[in-house]
């Protein structure tokens, strides 16, 4: 993706170049990859997104969406590692309190789309209607197992505009799986093999990220906190990839 401009991108996902539109300010959003390391093979979990949606129509995604007010003002279990903390904050020039909420909006996100809390098991109280399915179901949610892998800002033009961080954590980190999310915004929700995965009908951005994080794993497969993340977006007329 690296070099690449607005319109070959555009290009290699099968769509047609939308015309210069009002700007647009991308808003915070995270996104989670949530990792299935049993049976010898790393599996992700991914879901299709409904074809009636204006952003990414049909694509298989990560779980995410944007980031929300109220999901400064909740308590976890277990807080971002410092180094993961320190990574978030640099690559995004953000302060403490906005990477947590950034970094708890992808914990949310995987319930409300997927049903799977990420947490630990125990009393929770929360003011924020969103997080109601973790009050009910007992479970405090936890940053600790989330690492920082990449970010991403979609381009000018766009429908939508999102300045999106992905994280990555283990099925392990899961307290609770229901068979769905509260919100319908996924058709299927499927785990993949990461070959699988990489063949599916996904966004540009998202392959290039989970080419990375494939190649994170070999390197590193227990995810170590720290690592340097890519960072993705247009400048000038072309995507650009750094590394930090």
């Amino acid at each position: 993706m690296d070099g690449l401009t607005k319109a070959e991108v555009a290009k290699a996902e099968g769509r047609e170049l939308q015309p210069a539109a009002k700007a647009i300010r991308p808003r915070d959003a995270a996104t989670l990859i949530l990792i299935d390391r049993s049976g010898g093979e790393y599996r992700v979990l991914m879901g299709r997104r409904h074809a009636a949606h204006a952003f990414m129509p049909g694509k298989f995604v990560f779980p995410g969406g944007r980031t929300d007010p109220a999901d400064a003002g909740v308590a976890a279990a277990g807080e971002l590692h410092e180094l993961e903390l320190a990574k978030l904050m640099e690559v995004s020039r953000i302060s403490g309190r906005r990477a947590r909420a950034i970094a708890l909006s992808a914990i949310r996100e995987t319930y409300e789309e997927a049903g799977l809390l990420i947490g630990r098991k125990g009393q929770f109280s929360a003011k924020a209607a969103d997080w109601k399915g973790f009050v009910d179901h007992d479970v405090r949610p936890s940053l600790d197992g989330l690492r920082f892998i990449a970010r991403a800002i979609t381009p000018p033009g766009a429908v939508r505009r999102f300045d999106t961080r992905f994280f990555a954590a283990w099925r392990d980190d899961v307290a609770v799986e229901l068979p769905y999310g509260p919100t319908n915004e996924l058709e299927e929700v499927v785990w993949l093999r990461l070959a699988d995965a990489r063949a599916a009908d996904i966004p540009l951005i998202t392959k290039t990220v989970l080419e990375g994080l494939e190649a994170r794993l070999a390197a590193d497969p227990q995810l170590e906190p720290g690592a340097a993340v890519p960072f993705f977006r247009m400048v000038g007329n072309r995507f650009r990839r750094d590394v930090l």
